[in-house]
C-alpha cells in the first residue's frame, strides 16, 4: 500500500478525533474524558501537526489568493480546485469542529445537562459545528452574564 503524506495526514487526523468524540458523547463525565478531552494537548494540538505539514507548502498560494484582493466565490473555488487545499480544508474543519465540540462539552458539564441533551448536540457539533455550537449555547445559557464564560470552570487542572 502506497500512501502519500497528504493521505497519511488525512487518515491520522480523521481517526485521531474519533476517541475524543466518543468520550464526549457516551462518557461525558468520566475521568478519562475530563483528562483527555479537557486537555488541549491531547485533543487539539495533535491536529495542528498534520495541518502545519500540509499548510506550509500552500502558504504562499493561500496568502496570495486570499490576501491580494477581497476573496470572492470564484477565488475560493479556484483555490479549492487544488486537491491538497481541499484536504487542508478538511483538516481545518476537523480542528474547528473539535475545538467547538470541546467548548460545548465543557458548557454541558458546567450546566449539568444530561446525555440525552448533550449527545445529539455534540453530534451536531461534529457534523455542522456552527449549528451545533449555537444549539449548545442555547441549551446551556442561563440568561445571565456573557454566553461564552460558562465553560471556564468545568475542568479542574490535574495536579
Amino acid at each position: 500500500m502506497n500512501m502519500d503524506l497528504t493521505e497519511l495526514m488525512f487518515w491520522f487526523s480523521s481517526l485521531w478525533i474519533l476517541p475524543f468524540w466518543l468520550l464526549m458523547w457516551f462518557l461525558p463525565n468520566h475521568e478519562l474524558t475530563q483528562r483527555f478531552v479537557g486537555d488541549l494537548r491531547f485533543c487539539f494540538l495533535p491536529l495542528l501537526v498534520p495541518y502545519i505539514v500540509l499548510a506550509l507548502p500552500q502558504v504562499g498560494t493561500i496568502l496570495l489568493a486570499l490576501g491580494s484582493d477581497m476573496p470572492t466565490p470564484s477565488v475560493v473555488v479556484d483555490l479549492f480546485a487544488d486537491e491538497d487545499v481541499i484536504l487542508l480544508g478538511w483538516l481545518h474543519y476537523l480542528a474547528f469542529d473539535m475545538f467547538l465540540g470541546r467548548f460545548i462539552w465543557l458548557r454541558m458539564l458546567e450546566a449539568k445537562r444530561p446525555m440525552y441533551v448533550s449527545t445529539p448536540i455534540l453530534l451536531l457539533c461534529m457534523m455542522m459545528a456552527p449549528i451545533g455550537c449555537a444549539a449548545g449555547v442555547a441549551a446551556t445559557w442561563g440568561g445571565k452574564g456573557p454566553i461564552d464564560t460558562l465553560a471556564v470552570t468545568s475542568i479542574v487542572p490535574n495536579e
